[in-house]
């Protein structure tokens, strides 16, 4: 639903953003905002704001959540802000706001968390289903599937010290600082106060593949700026050409470290007709990937090692710690709505997600394929 000014939207207030945007755009049609909550909503908050003036797009933290994930907020747009001169689509950052402890007059401010908003950009995200009349044929599919290789091969191939982000992470010792950070989030998730909806089998298996992974991290080839959570969904490609990615979004995890694991986590989520149990099982969400015409999981790395270079022989490696790390999240999703601190439809379809990745997880590191 679209909210008019004078309908406050949680987490983003019309009447305080158009005043704000006002302000900082120079632009008295701001004033007259509205706001509509855009996207699934299960990492940071997403919001398009139109006006007289146009429409853009406002980022803030998870309601609730500001002190987690407020330096998130200045990653997410710095980063952004320094790959627009890039072969890498980025949305221009048009305004950043620190947050009311961090801005001189933060009372004016437009949320009561740090944002930032930055250009609306048009076009497709293939989320679920793809569009009625959008990459309708299998050489369209095919373009898009190779589109969202060759943007990540471009990431891999940005220098950070050239852009700026030379100190935008550690990425010595990356994977292993990985696997420490997302063993933790599991056990905060495992023995927090409400009980966790995951199986007691699922809860021991889940440890143990942490166990696995840290037992045997491969040496990093190259250092590079890694995205976090790069899939499908998470890019806006041409409405009419699908072969072209207008944007690339939700950098919020993005850093410095092994491009592997950008190209491992996007092997789970990719979907591909006559999935095995142990890959289908691991996808609770629909995903367009199974649709003749994209590439399979095998064709997108063999398209990722020839622009790249890199050795794609330890990949399976990282596809566990891929299934790992979504197993991760998806019970932290779980264990926040079990809890009452998100609402209920963040949890929609992921019951009983975690024992699935956790298996595939299990399945890549015992000589599994992809």
């Amino acid at each position: 639903m679209t909210t008019s000014a004078r309908t406050p939207t949680p987490g983003a207030d019309p009447t305080a953003v158009g005043r704000w945007l006002a302000r900082v755009l120079d632009d008295e049609r701001w004033t007259d905002a509205e706001v509509t909550s855009i996207g699934a909503g299960r990492s940071n908050l997403t919001y398009r704001v139109s006006s007289p003036a146009g429409a853009v797009v406002l980022r803030r933290p998870p309601v609730g959540s500001v002190a987690a994930t407020a330096h998130d907020m200045g990653r997410e747009q710095r980063v952004i802000s320094a790959l627009g001169p890039t072969a890498v689509p980025v949305p221009a950052v048009l305004a950043t706001y620190a947050g009311p402890e961090g801005d001189a007059g933060g009372a004016d401010g437009p949320t009561d968390a740090p944002c930032f908003v930055m250009e609306l950009v048009d076009g497709v995200v293939p989320l679920g289903e793809l569009p009625d009349g959008w990459a309708t044929g299998e050489r369209e599919r095919r373009a898009a599937g190779e589109a969202l290789v060759q943007v990540l091969a471009a990431l891999h191939a940005v220098d950070p010290q050239e852009v700026g982000l030379g100190d935008f992470g550690r990425p010595e010792g990356f994977m292993e600082r990985q696997i420490r950070r997302w063993g933790k989030q599991w056990a905060a998730a495992r023995d927090g106060d409400d009980p966790i909806p995951v199986a007691a089998e699922d809860e021991s298996e889940l440890t143990r593949l942490s166990e696995r992974l840290a037992a045997d991290v491969p040496p990093a080839q190259r250092h590079t700026i890694v995205h976090g959570d790069y899939r499908l969904d998470n890019c806006v490609f041409d409405v009419s050409d699908p072969g072209r990615i207008a944007a690339v979004l939700d950098w919020e995890m993005s850093t410095l470290g092994d491009p592997l694991a950008d190209l491992g986590l996007l092997l789970v989520y990719w979907q591909q007709d006559g999935d095995d149990p142990v890959w289908s099982q691991a996808q609770p969400l629909s995903s367009p990937t199974a649709l003749p015409g994209f590439p399979t999981r095998r064709e997108l790395v063999t398209a990722y090692a020839d622009r790249t270079g890199l050795d794609v022989t330890p990949l399976p490696w990282y596809v566990a710690f891929g299934a790992f790390k979504l197993a991760v999240v998806l019970a932290g999703i779980l264990a926040r709505v079990r809890a009452g601190a998100v609402p209920a439809e963040m949890a929609e379809g992921l019951d009983g997600s975690v024992g699935p990745l956790v298996a595939l997880g299990h399945h890549m590191l015992d000589g599994g394929s992809f």
